[in-house]
């Protein structure tokens, strides 16, 4: 009997079984192949650039993309730019100059607090009521706008541990004045040793302290008031180069078809034109609105500002003038402390208020200052009066020159400090208008610039895609 011969191995494609084991035949497996060489993802991706770069389509297909970018990039920066310093201009008019006024209001409440705290001692034990509610509404304000102001200044550390001072400060304040009132009724002299530790506290502790309040919101306004006028450098900057762009490509594309207009790239130049001129012309609005409030308003409310608290300063030392009877006396022991800085903060009434008819800008500025003048040269007058006859030892005399309702210096210093409100309230208004009008001015132009470098891009795109199906 015969067999067929075995195939070959290799032909079955099973490897020979090993003799004696019985394991069955493998099949062999191919060698994978090695990855094939060739530069790496950077590389190609510059060598595709190259090649694109050299011939028409693949020039116009970068240039659209590039100009493109460009718009978008500059649509972005005027959006972000400008909302910056809208941001600044509201914060300006909504914060800032509020918080400024507030911390104003903060020092005059509680001076005005401490000149009828010390008109209630002078008047005797009945205290006026009308003078009683005086002190407690300064009271009540003052606090009121310390809560305002705690939650208006967050973030500012000097801010915060000022008005932390003033809210530890102030019950002790008023613990003094009840304890003053208190002997003042029993007719002990005791009661003007409280009121002057009293008026102390308020010289030393609170005032400073409102004044550093006011002093951090009114460099914070200024900060603000800069911030928001600052101009716009960088959008500028990336505007005039789009645009140097998009005309060079227009000329590019004239030297190469002979047609005069892309009409791609045309709208795509007139979205950057009117994007550059909106810049400037709102931006250059809101500049002068700022200043015209700076300068028409802020100015004129710091000096004002000035003006009212030395007038209170001012009364509140001839107040105790009268209480203290010559008790205390200045560093050197020649002369009555509290009569010096009246005379101090008299001078310094004067000069504010000259100061403030220099910055008046029209007849409703300028009508309540000449009264204050007015006012405040009849008051000097009248304090004169009281110091002789307190000089020559009528103290009743003197006291009725200075309290009552009328002919007196408490006359002649309300007349001055509402004179001075109603010049204060003129230029608030005048600064909240002009304030007012610097931030509408940029009010729409973040998302106008965003559309319209949206929609420049678009153009510069479809303009060259007009030139690329030139070639298919």
């Amino acid at each position: 009997m015969t067999y067929p011969p075995n195939a070959p191995a290799s032909a079955q494609g099973t490897a020979p079984a090993r003799a004696g084991t019985g394991v069955p035949a493998q099949p062999s497996v191919a060698p994978a192949a090695a990855p094939p060489a060739g530069p790496g993802t950077w590389a190609e991706v510059r060598e595709r650039f190259r090649r694109a770069a050299t011939t028409e389509p693949g020039r116009l297909q970068i240039l659209g993309a590039v100009l493109a970018l460009l718009v978008v990039a500059f649509g972005t920066v005027t959006a972000f730019e400008v909302a910056d310093r809208a941001s600044s201009a509201d914060d300006v008019v909504s914060r800032s100059q509020p918080l400024s006024s507030d911390a104003a209001a903060i020092y005059r409440s509680l001076a005005d607090a401490d000149t009828a705290a010390a008109s209630a001692f002078l008047a005797g034990a009945q205290e006026p009521p009308d003078v009683q509610k005086r002190y407690a509404d300064d009271i009540a304000t003052a606090s009121r706008l310390l809560v305002k102001a705690a939650a208006g200044t967050e973030g500012s550390a000097e801010s915060s541990r000022e008005i932390a001072t003033l809210n530890e400060q102030l019950p002790r304040y008023t613990g003094l004045i009840e304890r003053a009132r208190a002997a003042n009724r029993q007719g002990l002299p005791l009661g003007g040793a409280y009121l002057r530790y009293a008026n102390g506290t308020m010289t030393t502790e609170l005032l400073p302290a409102a004044e550093r309040l006011y002093e951090a919101e009114t460099a914070r306004l200024s900060q603000d008031d800069q911030d928001a006028r600052d101009w716009p450098f960088l959008s500028l900057a990336l505007g005039i180069l789009v645009l140097a762009v998009l005309v060079w490509a227009q000329r590019r594309t004239y030297a190469r078809t002979n047609r005069v207009f892309n009409q791609g790239l045309v709208a795509a130049t007139a979205a950057t034109v009117v994007v550059l001129l909106w810049l400037l012309a709102a931006h250059g609005v809101a500049r002068a609105g700022l200043n015209e409030a700076r300068e028409h308003g802020q100015d004129s409310l710091r000096v004002l500002t000035t003006a009212r608290i030395s007038s209170l300063k001012a009364r509140a030392n001839e107040n105790l003038t009268l209480v203290a009877r010559g008790a205390v006396l200045t560093d050197d022991g020649k002369n009555d402390k509290y009569e010096t800085d009246y005379a101090s903060s008299m001078n310094a009434l004067v000069d504010a208020l000259a100061q403030a008819r220099e910055l008046a800008d029209d007849d409703a500025g300028r009508d309540p200052l000449a009264a204050a003048a007015e006012r405040t040269a009849q008051w000097q007058e009248r304090h004169k009066d009281a110091r002789a006859k307190d000089d020559a030892g009528d103290f009743e005399g003197a006291r009725l020159r200075v309290v009552g309702p009328k002919d007196t210096t408490g006359q002649s210093f309300d007349q001055v400090d509402a004179a001075l409100k109603r010049a204060l309230d003129h230029e608030q208004s005048e600064f909240t208008r002009a304030a007012e009008g610097g931030r509408g001015a940029l009010t729409a132009l973040p998302l106008g610039a965003a559309a319209l470098g949206v929609l420049g891009a678009a153009g510069a795109v479809l303009g060259i895609n007009r030139r690329l199906s030139e070639y298919r």
